[in-house]
Order: structure tokens, then sequence, then C-alpha cells
């Protein structure tokens, strides 16, 4: 106060005599402009510290670690090398990165764009978009929860096999006896009919039944497993993306090193040559194949992990002039870029694996021939044994049935757990190789799984369904009820109900909920008033590509993968793969009637949210409570980067019906909650 007195004193020339009428006015005057003025700025401060109140990174680092660990995920190792050699082989990657630009990128672009500007979770950026949208963000959460109910059976499988590579020999090396009656012993039977791989995978590990219908006894060590890994996610999840931020150090950056290990030691086998080029050998007859492109865009929605809230929740505790831009397109091509490096590991341990069987071959061939024997001689051909390799890894575990998978696990558990533990049981040194192979599995996905579970626990938190309760108990409180939950996966046909939600859980649903994220972005916030945040973010604005892909080509590709899904489903079927010990093989079997009511249970628990919020909100009941938008720095982010009011071309007039006035055509009302103007805010 008398800085300013004295400041105004100055600028007077004539001031008044000191205690007159003029005097006493003026100065209660200058004291309700200093009182205004101190209250305007103590505003502003607390709205910082709200908004300082919201978690945060510690680093850019430590969010792209985090995001890419989440995109990262098993997918990329043991379902992108097959499907690239199933569907064409360096053939594949057209399609594949035809998609990857108009779908992959665009949405996982959209995602981290409206998670930062809104500074929510999904289901409080959705409900802040539009009211009856609040769905979009409960369906995420949803879901989420869904798959991480199963996938961390994947974490714990992965357990199992890490705790046994201590062992030696390996378990799953050779066969185990069997003690008859008569007190002599034998290999057990059912190992020699299939291998020692395949019977320490399914009688060994999974205790698996010959049917979905007969769960057969309680697997404990399962069990045990399941409640180990449940309880190191909770750990390393319940400080946060404090604690959380902190592993992907850890998680995200291991399995590469493996990877780089497992590289220089690939390339140096016998074979291992032969198996890249069978890899990457172009037949581009396959691109007339729509099957191909489905595939293609299929792998890349789901293993960039998109619709699940996780990138949402991620962004939204970054700064708010980040460059959101920048990390979409890095992390993309990050997880690309390691789905072929990837690709290139695994296939060079299935070349040198098929150049082994294929010399076999060709020795006991030459045996026969010296003994002048010419008739039935085995056909030795090592393109032959390449492709049987490879479309055992693939038949194992049911990918000829129908699966999209959100991280890709069923169909690649044959690769993992019996082809590629096949092959590491004929390296020096075994033991160390399994360890280093499981170990990061088990970090690829623990990663995925932070990310899947931090889209509920922040969706949750943003609710303020539980406002007095701490975010540890939140955490706490979701771990125990999804291992409570997983006990289902512990007995003889729990790997069956694993592929069943599997199959159906994660797919229909998240192309569904990433189409309604698209068409809301587009057709209700409006793709003008997007690009402007953007814009007031990072300082440029999006390109016409990315409006384009946005509001015509994303949701375009999303709807004829989703037809291109019903129709095959419908045409084709679906199935499991049952292991038949008697046989030592797995046998197709339909799902039985209650499997379908599980499975349609499972995407409509998911889905349905999506309509009923919005029509119990037209009917003025509240599924969603409405909340105040976060606090968020416009006024400082327009000055900082001088932004100034964009004037739409003539093309984007026309294309997007852009209009004079600043709105946009073809786009619906904003019924969302009042937002104060600039000049208010100022």
């Amino acid at each position: 106060m008398s800085d300013a007195f004295d400041e105004s004193s100055e600028l007077e020339q004539d001031p008044p005599p000191f205690g007159s009428e003029a005097s006493t006015s003026k100065a209660k005057a200058e004291l309700v402009a200093i009182a205004t003025a101190s209250a305007d700025q103590q505003d502003i401060v607390e709205g910082e510290k709200e908004g300082e109140e919201r978690e945060s990174w510690d680093s850019k680092i430590m969010f792209l670690l985090a995001t890419i660990g989440y995109a990262v995920g098993l997918g990329n190792v043991w379902r992108f090398p097959y499907l690239a050699q199933k569907n064409g082989g360096g053939a594949f990657l057209v399609p594949y990165f035809i998609m990857l630009c108009i779908q992959g990128i665009p949405i996982f672009y959209l995602e981290l764009a409206i998670g930062q500007r809104l500074r929510k979770g999904a289901i409080g950026v959705w409900s802040q978009v539009s009211p009856y949208l609040g769905g979009i963000g409960i369906s995420s959460a949803v879901v989420s929860y869904i798959v991480a109910l199963y996938y961390n059976t994947i974490i714990a499988w992965c357990l199992i096999y890490l705790l046994h590579s201590f062992e030696s020999p390996l378990p799953w090396a050779d066969c185990p006896t069997r003690l008859y009656k008569n007190f002599t012993y034998d290999h057990e039977p059912e190992c020699v009919a299939s291998s020692p791989t395949q019977f320490y995978w399914y009688r060994t590990t999974l205790q698996c039944s010959e049917s979905v219908d007969m769960p057969e006894n309680f697997n404990y060590h399962m069990a045990i497993a399941l409640i180990v890994s449940w309880f190191l996610v909770y750990i390393c999840m319940v400080q946060g993306i404090t604690s959380s931020g902190k592993i992907v150090y850890m998680t995200a950056i291991f399995p590469y090193v493996v990877l780089i290990i497992f590289f220089f030691r690939g390339i140096t086998l016998k074979g291992a040559a032969d198996g890249v080029a069978h890899l990457f050998t172009p037949r581009w007859e396959t691109l007339l194949d729509p099957v191909v492109w489905l595939e293609a865009g299929t792998q890349i929605f789901f293993s960039l992990g998109l619709a699940f809230g996780g990138l949402i929740a991620f962004s939204s505790y970054n700064p708010a002039n980040n460059n959101c831009y920048r990390d979409a397109i890095l992390v993309s091509l990050t997880n690309c870029g390691t789905s072929m490096f990837a690709g290139v590991v695994v296939f060079s341990v299935i070349g040198f694996k098929a150049t082994a069987t294929f010399d076999r071959c060709t020795e006991e061939r030459n045996g026969l021939v010296a003994q002048n024997k010419t008739h039935n001689l085995p056909v030795c051909d090592l393109q032959t044994e390449l492709a049987n390799v490879s479309s055992l890894a693939i038949c194992l575990h049911g990918i000829y049935t129908y699966i999209y998978l959100p991280f890709q696990s069923a169909s690649g558990t044959g690769l993992a757990f019996i082809i590629f533990t096949e092959a590491i049981n004929q390296f020096p040194g075994a033991q160390l190789w399994a360890v280093l192979f499981f170990l990061m599995l088990f970090t690829l996905g623990i990663d995925s799984q932070f990310g899947t579970l931090e889209g509920v626990v922040t969706s949750l938190v943003d609710m303020k369904l539980f406002p007095n309760l701490p975010k540890e108990y939140i955490v706490g409180a979701l771990c125990f009820s999804c291992c409570t939950i997983s006990m289902c996966f512990a007995n003889g046909a729990g790997s069956y109900i694993f592929q069943l939600m599997d199959s159906f859980a994660g797919n229909f649903p998240l192309l569904i909920i990433a189409l309604f994220e698209c068409l809301s972005i587009s057709y209700i916030y409006g793709v003008r008033r997007f690009s402007d945040d953007i814009e007031m973010m990072t300082g440029s604005r999006p390109n016409f590509y990315w409006m384009f892909c946005w509001k015509y080509l994303s949701p375009c590709a999303m709807v004829t993968i989703l037809l291109a899904s019903f129709y095959q489903l419908l045409t084709e079927g679906s199935s499991y793969p049952a292991w038949i010990g008697s046989k030592g093989a797995t046998e197709g079997m339909e799902w039985p009637h209650w499997c379908i009511v599980v499975a349609f249970f499972l995407i409509l628990s998911s889905i349905l949210w999506i309509p009923i919020v919005a029509v119990l909100r037209l009917c003025g009941i509240k599924v969603v409570e409405d909340s105040d938008p976060a606090w968020f720095p416009e006024a400082e982010l327009r000055e900082v980067h001088g932004i100034v009011p964009h004037e739409p071309t003539e093309l984007e007039r026309s294309i997007f019906c852009f209009n004079m006035d600043g709105t946009e055509g073809m786009c619906c009302p904003k019924y969302g909650l009042p937002e104060k103007s600039l000049e208010e805010e100022e």
C-alpha cells in the first residue's frame, strides 16, 4: 500500500492538502483499487495451486518412458512377427504403415491432446466435452478393468517360468519319467506324443483340462503366482505416478537391453539369415487379400493401447505447454520400430531352430542312403521347415480362432512358452538365456498393466466417488478385487476362460469406444476448437491432414474394421483350441452356449454405458456428476505463444464446414458446462 501511495503521489502534480475531502476520497478510491487487484491476484494464485495439486511427472523422460512402456507390450514381441510372415512378409509393411498413418497416430495424438487440455481422466474428459458423453469414459474404465483382470495372468505365467529358469537342467528340457506299478520307469506318454516344452506348458503350468466345461483340479501354483503378481502391481502403483513413473526407468529400458542381447546372440546362430529372410521376403499378391488389411489395422490399433483411457490419464499429468504432437509421433514410431526389431530377433532364433531340424533330417537321410535304403526317405527342405515352425507357433494357441487382442497375448503364448523355450534349450548356458527372456516378458507385461490400471484409477479419483478415501486405498481395493476374480484362471479350464475374455472383452468394445472418441471430437467438441486448443498448448496448429483424419479417415477405417470383423465372426464362427492329453495335441472346439452368453455380457457391459448415460441425462438423471473444469492457464499460453485468431482457408471452409462467424457446420450444439470468455477470465 505504501508503494502504491508513493507511486500515485509522484504522478500528482498538485496534490491536495492532507486531510482535505479530496485527499480522503482519493485515498479511499486507491484502497478499493488495491484491494480489488489483490483479490484478483489471489484468485490466480489459488488457481495455480489448485492446478498444481494434481500429480505431475517428475520429468519429460519419465512420461515418455511410461508411455512407451505402456504402448510397447507383449504383442510387439510375439504377435507382429507372425502377422508379418503370415500376411505377405515384407509386403505386410505396406498396409501396416498405411493403417498407422490414417488410424494409429491420429487417435494416439487425439488422446494425448485432449487429456493434456482438459487435465482429467477419461470419465472427466468426455463428461466435460459434453455431459451426454460421460459414458465413453465409463466404458473405457470398464474395458480397462476387464483387460487388466486377465492380462495379469500372463504376468503370472512369466513369474512361474522365471522361477523355474534357475533350475538345472531346465524342467522343460526333457520329458519327465513315470513310475509304473511294476516298478519300471518310462517317459511320460503325453510328453512323448507332443514335446517337452508343450507338455510343460499345457500339463505342468496350466494343468489343462480337455474342455472349458471341465475345470477339474484347482491349480495352487497358478493361484500363488497370481497373488504375487497382483501384489507387485499394487506395490508399484500405490504411490501413484510418482512411484510407478520411477519404476518405468527399469521396466521400459530393460526389455530393449534384453532384445539387443538376443539380437547379437541370434544373428550369430546358424540359419539366422534364412529366418530373417523368411520373415521379410515380400509376397505382393497378398495385398489383394482384404484380410491382410484388416489384420494390419487391428494390429496397429491394439498395439498402441488406444481407447483404454491410459493415454488420456498419462497426458493429464503433463505441463500445459507440453508438445503432445511430438510425443505422439515419437511413441508411435518407437512402437512400430520395436515390432520390426523384435521380428528380426524372433526369426533369427526360429531360423536357427529350423536349420537344426533341417540338419538332423539331412543327416538321417544321408545315413539311410549310406545303408542303400532308397525307399521312404525323409524329404528335407529348409523353407518347409521354416514355414512349419512359423505355422506351429501361430497355431499352437488359437491364432486360427477369431482373436483380435488388445495386447495380442493368446496368439503368442505358443511362441513365448513353447517355440522360444525349445530354442533356448539348445543355447549354451540355457538357464541364463531363459532368465533374461522371461524377465523381459515380465517387464513388458507389467509396464502395460500400469497404463491400463492408471486409466481406471484416475477416472475413479476424478469422479470423486470416494472423496474421503486416499488414492492408495482405491488402488488397493482395485487390485484386491482383480486378484479375487482372477482365481477363476487357476484351474484346468482357466486358460480357456482366459481365451474367452481375451477374444471378446477387448476387441469390439475398444473399437467402438475409439470410434465415439473421434466422432465426439469432430462433431461435438469441434475440429476447429480442438485445433485451437492444440495451437494454444504447443504453439503450432495441426495441419489439414490431421483434421481430415479425425473427421473422416479414422472413423471410416474403424467402421470398416468393425463391419469386417463382425462379418468374419458370423461367417467363420469362433472356437478355442482344447488340449487333448491322450493325443498330445490341441483340437478346435466350439464354445458352449454359456460361454457365448458370457462373451455377450463382456461386450455389452462395456459399450452399453455410452447410450445409457446419454439417455439418463436426457431424463434428468446424472450418472456422472458435473464438475468444474480443471484449472488451465489459457491466457498465459496465448500470450507466450502469441496466438492470434486463426482465419480458416477456403479449403478448410469447404471440407470441414467452417463458417465465417467462427462456428463449425456439421457439428452438434454444445451442451457442455458454461465456460468463461477470455475477457472474463482476464
